[in-house]
């Protein structure tokens, strides 16, 4: 748990959702910003997956 808590590739995700939802608060709605929702979850899923991809490396660099 603690590798996705304090991964570099995930808080910069979040934070870029952060910037998503503030967008979706103030800004007009449109096709647009079903994009960006789109882009985040993207973002979120490779920063995931490159984050399990390390570990299984390092795991298999131990045995």
């Amino acid at each position: 748990m603690r590798k996705f808590i304090f991964s570099g590739t995930l808080i910069s995700a979040i934070l870029g959702g952060w910037s998503t939802l503030q967008t979706t608060r103030r800004g007009p709605r449109d096709w647009r910003l079903i994009l960006m929702w789109i882009s985040w979850a993207a973002t979120v899923a490779i920063a995931v997956g490159t984050i399990i991809e390390q570990s299984r490396d390092a795991d298999e660099l131990e045995e």
